[in-house]
Formats: structure tokens, sequence, C-alpha cells
């Protein structure tokens, strides 16, 4: 399966200031994750453009950059409510984690079985950890994204799970 080469990465919610800053929703792991970028990219037309950024901070939950080319409140306020993109080469990820947009579409498979139980659909990020949302023949289904019932993921193949019973009822 071909992996996209941008991400959406998070929002621009509004304008901050009168120098073209703008405030983002950060969609990565942490707003500190979305400020290290060295560039984001808007979609216009089916292409990405891109910004360097050459400012960042956080303010509380969200990001506030300082973007090349994007440097009047006009084009801030022209931007606003966008979806954000990154280059996917500009993440560093720790050995056993992956991006949410390469599991979507996964099939989740029973490690003792074989049997397939449906395909990831969603990842609900709930705080202590992640919530997959299996489609099933029968409608939907939650799984905890723990150790105890995800046994392994193969980013390439399948999503291989310890259910336990009534699950995927």
């Amino acid at each position: 399966m071909a992996k996209e080469k941008y991400l959406e990465c998070g929002k621009i919610i509004n304008t901050h200031g009168v120098r073209g800053v703008v405030k983002v929703e950060s969609y990565c792991d942490t707003p500190k994750v979305l400020a290290n970028l060295p560039a984001i990219y808007r979609k216009k037309a089916g292409e990405y453009i891109k910004y360097d950024v050459t400012h960042a901070s956080l303010q509380k939950q969200f990001v506030l950059l300082t973007l090349d080319g994007l440097d009047t409140l006009e084009k801030a306020i022209e931007a606003k409510n966008e979806i954000i993109y990154a280059d996917r080469d500009d993440f560093s990820l720790k050995e056993g984690s992956y991006f949410i947009a390469d599991l979507i579409g996964l099939p989740i498979i029973d490690v003792d079985s074989g049997v397939k139980h449906g395909t990831l659909s969603e990842v609900i990020n709930s705080g202590a950890s992640d919530i997959y949302v299996v489609k099933t023949e029968s409608g939907e289904a939650m799984i905890p994204a723990v150790p105890e019932f995800i046994k392994n993921t193969d980013p390439d193949n399948a999503i291989y799970v310890k259910p336990i019973p009534g699950m995927f009822d």
C-alpha cells in the first residue's frame, strides 16, 4: 500500500496579531512535535505548497506559527480553517510507533485463529490510550490500543489482536 507523502498535522484556527502569525490546532502527538517541524504545506487545487517555518511557539495546547510567504494579516485570514500538512520525512518515529494514516484500512486479524474481524476505520485519542474503531460485518467495535489486546502491528499488512469474548459481537 502506497503511503502518503504529506500527512495532516493540524488546522489553522485563527490569526495571532497583525503580522501574519497563525494559531494552529495540532493533530500531532503533542503541540511540540508540530512546533518543531521545519515546514508545513497548504493544499491548493491538489498541489502542496511549502511554507518554511521561521518561528514557532507554544500557547497552551496551540502552536503559533510564523511562515515564510504568509506574512500579512490578510494572508493569514485567508488561511483560516485550513488543514495543514507535513512531509512524513520531517518526522522521526520511535520504533513501534506508526502514523495513524498508515494504519487506517488495515485488516484486524485474530492472532490465534487468523480470523479477520474487520478493518480499522478510525483511531480515537482518548488520553490514556488510543481506541481503535473497527468496521465489522455487523457494525462497529472498539478495541483499546494496549498490549493486552494489540499483539502485533504490521503497517504494511495487518493489525493482529487477541480479543476477549464478545469484543467483536
